[in-house]
């Protein structure tokens, strides 16, 4: 701390003597901004003796970062953008992104009057995990015609785990919250591409079967060779399986 304080300091008085950061980069000057705001919130932290100050730096590349404690075991902390979604149909809404650690409890009201405003009608149920099912978001459910239930865990960890977000590795707070966004329209991309090629599987089904019929020669072996060369059926697992 006294290094630190001694070479800002020393900077200090160059500027006053007439020096100028001209000949610094815009990175080098964010960076030495950082670094000052961290010595001033460490400094605070020792004259108050404590262990927290509010917008703590923990890194001095991302400074925006801010530790959330989870209590999770092995990961009593982690570190990173805050998210809070909502999955309407199969297809998953990004309705903020933050870097301060929130209570996502207090955002469930938002979320749902947003599907009204969008659907005209509030929805049937809401499936929320455990810290969303307060005493007051799930009388306001009631109160709303909505049906408070348990959420689908793993269907909603489903962008995390199978593209990859919890492994975001940019740097700048914009260039995180845009790989973060473009995950969740990759997602639902991926999702509608699905859905079509289902329909236009069916169509193609219908018409096939509507033809063979005509002529008697549908059998149990055309059925198993259809669904075989589309991939939907996995003959070595013998059990149905959507195309992915």
């Amino acid at each position: 701390m006294n290094y630190i304080k001694k070479n800002l300091v020393s900077i200090k008085k160059l500027i006053l003597e007439g020096a100028t950061l001209d000949s610094l980069n815009k990175r080098q000057r964010n960076l030495l901004e950082v670094v000052k705001n961290v010595y001033e919130q460490q400094h605070e932290m020792w004259e108050k003796e404590t262990q927290s100050v509010p917008q703590r730096i923990v890194s001095i590349t991302q400074p925006h970062i801010r530790p959330i404690v989870r209590g999770k075991a092995g990961k009593p902390t982690e570190f990173g953008a805050k998210l809070s979604v909502s999955y309407v149909d199969n297809y998953i809404f990004l309705d903020q992104i933050s870097w301060e650690n929130f209570n996502e409890s207090g955002e469930l009201k938002g979320q749902v009057e947003k599907f009204k405003q969008t659907y005209g009608c509030y929805p049937s149920s809401v499936h929320a995990d455990r810290i969303y099912r307060s005493k007051a978001n799930k009388n306001w459910c009631k109160e709303s015609g909505c049906d408070p239930a348990p959420s689908h865990g793993a269907r909603e960890r489903a962008p995390s785990r199978k593209f990859s977000l919890d492994l975001v590795k940019t740097k700048l707070k914009e260039t995180s919250e845009t790989t973060i966004a473009i995950t969740f329209l990759v997602v639902n991309l991926s999702q509608l591409l699905r859905q079509l090629f289902l329909l236009l599987l069916s169509f193609s089904f219908i018409n096939k079967t509507l033809e063979l019929d005509e002529r008697n020669i549908i059998t149990k072996t055309y059925f198993i060779n259809l669904f075989t060369a589309v991939k939907v059926l996995d003959l070595e697992a013998n059990y149905w399986l959507l195309a992915a």
